[in-house]
């Protein structure tokens, strides 16, 4: 049976997180096909070869927690980038493990540049 991680509130240890990257993310701009597959996005909005997606003013890239609608279970995320597209307002994002998702943005808990959330 896998683990699941569940995290009832933002870990006090500091260390359990990893340093922010200094590259691998987009900011200030809506991703293309080449940002993803060049590893510095997880999705590109696009309809018929063309950008559609516009940035979010989010702080980027950032510490998060991503809450599982279904389940309630909280992971440990970085925000790596951040778009509205079709109406809906969607982050990219890596887990510490370096699994990459996507989800709604109110399915975060943003917690900033900080682990702590300070």
């Amino acid at each position: 049976m896998p683990k699941t991680e569940r995290i009832a509130s933002v870990p006090q240890d500091l260390s359990a997180w990893p340093a922010l990257p200094a590259t691998g993310f987009i900011a200030g701009r809506a991703a293309t096909k080449r940002d993803v597959n060049e590893g510095n996005a997880v999705f590109a909005a696009e309809h018929q070869g063309r950008v559609v997606g516009q940035p979010l003013s989010l702080e980027i890239p950032q510490y998060a927690l991503h809450v599982d609608a279904e389940s309630g279970v909280q992971k440990r995320v970085i925000v790596v980038q951040a778009e509205r597209a079709g109406g809906k307002e969607m982050v990219g994002y890596r887990t510490l493990s370096g699994t990459e998702g996507v989800g709604t943005l109110p399915e975060f808990k943003l917690l900033g540049r900080r682990p702590g959330g300070e």
